[in-house]
Formats: C-alpha cells, sequence, structure tokens
C-alpha cells in the first residue's frame, strides 16, 4: 500500500460548503461533488487548520487523494476553510424552474435558431469526460470577456425565455447548467453580460445554475433559487474562477 504524504492541501478549484449535518466538497474541475459525514467532515476541517495528514483517517485521506480532493504538498499550510450556510427547506427538486416540462412562450424563429446554437456548445462543453466543468468555466470566462455592457433585467429574461424555447425542441438533456451557459452565451454574442451562478442547497444535498443580472437580480427563477447559496460565479472581475 501506497505511503501517505505527511502533508496536503486542498487544490484552489475545489470548494468546500459546510452543512453542518455534512460537508461538500465541489471540484470546479471534473464536476464531481464529494459529501463528507460528520466525522469524515470533521477530520477534514481539522486538517485544514495545518495540513498534517495525522489529523485524517488513512482510509479517508486515500479516498480524497485518488479523487484529486486533497494534493501532496512539500511543508505545513492552512488552506481556506469551508463556506458555512443553513440547510434549506426541503424541495426533492419540485421547485427549481421544471425544464423540458413547461412549453415556454412562442416567440422569432431567427432568435430560437442562435439560442440553438448557444446549446449545442453548452452540450459539447458538458460532455467531456472529467473535464467539463472545467471547459464551462472556461467557455463563460471567454464569454464574459466579450461584453461591453450590462444586460438588463429584461433582455436577460428574453434570452433565458429563449434558450428554454430552444431546449424544448432539442433532443438532448437541458437542464439548468447547460441552459443557464447557452444564455450566457446568447447574451455575449449581442455583447451583453450576465453574472453566473452556481450554488448549492440541502435538505436533500442539490446543486443548482442560473444567471443574475450584475445588480443581482435572479432571471426567470423561482423564489426557491433564494435557498442556494451562490459557491462560484462568473461575471464580476473579483469572481473570476482560479
Amino acid at each position: 500500500m501506497d505511503e501517505l504524504p505527511t502533508f496536503v492541501t486542498c487544490p484552489r478549484a475545489v470548494r468546500a460548503v459546510d452543512f453542518g449535518h455534512a460537508l461538500v466538497l465541489i471540484d470546479y474541475r471534473t464536476g464531481s461533488v464529494q459529501a463528507l459525514q460528520p466525522l469524515a467532515a470533521d477530520q477534514w476541517k481539522a486538517t485544514s487548520r495545518t495540513g498534517a495528514l495525522n489529523h485524517m483517517a488513512p482510509a479517508l485521506a486515500r479516498h480524497l487523494l485518488a479523487l484529486g480532493l486533497l494534493t501532496p504538498v512539500g511543508g505545513p499550510g492552512p488552506w481556506a476553510p469551508a463556506l458555512t450556510v443553513s440547510s434549506a427547506h426541503a424541495s426533492w427538486g419540485s421547485t427549481e424552474h421544471p425544464a423540458g416540462v413547461t412549453r415556454p412562450p412562442r416567440g422569432p424563429l431567427t432568435g430560437t435558431l442562435t439560442a440553438a446554437t448557444a446549446l449545442t456548445v453548452a452540450f459539447a462543453a458538458t460532455r467531456r469526460h472529467r473535464t467539463g466543468m472545467r471547459h464551462v468555466l472556461t467557455l463563460l470566462t471567454a464569454a464574459n470577456a466579450r461584453t461591453n455592457r450590462p444586460a438588463t433585467l429584461q433582455e436577460a429574461i428574453r434570452a433565458v425565455t429563449t434558450v428554454r424555447r430552444a431546449g424544448w425542441y432539442s433532443p438532448g438533456r437541458t437542464a439548468c447548467l447547460e441552459e443557464s451557459v447557452a444564455a450566457v452565451l446568447l447574451l455575449a454574442s449581442r455583447r451583453l453580460g450576465v453574472r453566473w451562478c452556481h450554488g448549492i442547497a440541502s435538505d436533500p444535498i442539490r446543486l443548482h445554475a442560473w444567471v443574475q443580472t450584475m445588480n443581482g437580480d435572479d432571471v426567470a427563477e423561482p423564489s426557491s433559487t433564494h435557498d442556494y447559496t451562490p459557491v462560484l460565479t462568473i461575471g464580476d472581475r473579483h469572481h473570476q474562477p482560479r
């Protein structure tokens, strides 16, 4: 059995969210998500204060190292603590936008075709094995760099609605990730910027992606989106992924 390193760190692309009853690790390079129960979460938090691996059970350490959620380093050092959030009311996925269930309103064919192109690009990025999320973040960052003014709320709503209309006719999976990425791309093609958000809620633990205006207004989202704590946002310079 391979010998464990003495010191480790948490990669900067991995974000930790502490709900109290579970600690969730999100790897924004691969899109993988790992939930740690309280005992394992306590060991992760103890290790985060010094980087010394002797605070963690060997089996857990090997598991997290194999997943790339920890990496060996040459000496001690803390890493960023987990984002602490409170649990939300359970929704079991029934209160977010029902993509592919509710037919969006009709609109201009040309806009729908442009949105379909944006969805195709989003599909291609998200389908990359183990690197899909990294390509999504690269794509979103590049799209944001093309913008020259923030989209108004009405402009953003029209874009999201158009993407949902295109997704209605798409043979592929059109859920919140593909939908939100396509909306950003569609607006960027018009040099308009919005903020892309990726967040998490608990009871049950669930992830969601959506867009906001630069003023922080959620775009065409139900009130239940407020249950999600943003873990990563792209659209403001100080929120760029590292």
